[in-house]
């Protein structure tokens, strides 16, 4: 008897230590006969494939699965995957088992979805879960590692179009590779023109990005980045945004902003002080610093693209919403860029010691 939970942010990477694990605890048998793999369903709505009953017959058919002896092989490996799906009224079951496990059964849990139930996490503890990490791996490391694998050799402009093609998803990096190995041979030395086309479609990317590519004036980064949040997916974005999920999040960076365009904030110590004293000191210098470059004029623009692109959204004046966003984000890029002056103009935002300097 024995109990898993294999965590990581990377699906990918997850999977492979899963296959790692479920592997191990198979050993010489018949892994027909012996895995069981099911998977919640996600937090759909009543009648749904994700809804209520879909997930408590996913938790059945597991308990029924781990309370069943092996048959021909001489243990019984169950995994559940996506256990974050799973709500706390939907546990009880997998708890009750939990505590009372058949000796010849093997239990993997396989994180993802959301945030676990407190009392499952507790039933995990209390039963000697034993976990297994996917920890994220940086984009750099992941290619290096599969490229010395495959005896493939990528020129810093192909390597660098595999990274920025695969944004958060590095567990994509090694199918990549393999293809790549695969259709030049080993020894191979490819240049960007040479992988371009077996990259596939671009990964998602976190949304901060975004926002960096905004207030750094850059509008053609802002636009690509923007196409990827709300097209792509990724392990810090379990699925593209909608438009008025990024227009809130654009919303509440110039709000930030606002807060701290006032004579009394003169620093970052000040700059906290002004957003509630919980805020950390990076996003805190990088909002100060947004306020001085922008300004009063520059802030209320903002606010004006934003409250139009909202109207738009919102069927004012039939335009498309992809276009919508566009238009945004371009004019918001451009008023940072053309405002670049202001920073200078009002002042540097040290941190000081003891107060203001």
């Amino acid at each position: 008897m024995s109990v898993h939970l294999v965590k990581g942010d990377d699906p990918i990477l997850r999977a492979d230590v899963v296959e790692a694990v479920v592997a191990e605890l198979v050993g010489d048998d018949d892994r027909s006969l012996t895995v069981e793999d099911l998977t919640v369903p996600g937090r759909g709505t009543e009648g749904e494939p994700g809804g209520a009953e879909a997930r408590e017959a996913v938790v059945a058919a597991t308990v029924n699965a781990a309370q069943s002896p092996p048959f021909m092989t001489a243990r019984r490996v169950v995994v559940l995957r996506e256990v974050g799906n799973l709500l706390a009224g939907d546990v009880g079951p997998l708890v009750a088992c939990l505590g009372d496990l058949l000796d010849t059964t093997d239990l993997v849990f396989v994180a993802g979805g959301g945030t676990v139930p407190p009392a499952l996490s507790k039933a995990w503890k209390e039963a000697g879960v034993s976990e297994h990490g996917a920890a994220r791996t940086k984009g750099e490391d992941v290619l290096h590692a599969a490229l010395e694998e495959a005896g493939v050799t990528l020129r810093p402009d192909a390597a660098r179009a595999v990274l920025e093609r695969v944004g958060g998803e590095v567990g994509r990096i090694p199918g990549i590779v393999d293809l790549l190995g695969s259709t030049f041979g080993p020894g191979a030395a490819l240049s960007a023109d040479d992988v371009a086309p077996y990259l596939g479609e671009a990964g998602g990317v976190p949304p901060y990005e975004l926002t960096n590519a905004i207030e750094a004036g850059d509008i053609a980064r802002a636009l690509e980045v923007l196409q990827r949040v709300l097209t792509a997916s990724g392990p810090q974005q379990p699925k593209p945004m909608h438009p008025l999920q990024v227009l809130a999040m654009l919303h509440n960076n110039v709000r930030r902003s606002a807060r701290l365009d006032a004579p009394d904030v003169r620093n970052v110590d000040d700059a906290i002080a002004a957003l509630g004293g919980k805020v950390k000191e990076f996003p805190a210098r990088k909002a100060l610093d947004q306020a001085r470059r922008l300004g009063p004029e520059g802030i209320r623009e903002a606010y004006a693209l934003i409250a139009q692109a909202d109207l738009d959204l919102k069927g004012a004046r039939a335009i498309p919403e992809d276009a919508v966003m566009e238009v945004l984000v371009a004019r918001l890029a451009a008023l940072n860029g053309r405002s670049g002056g202001q920073a200078t103009r009002r002042g540097g935002g040290g941190r000081t010691r003891g107060g203001r300097r």
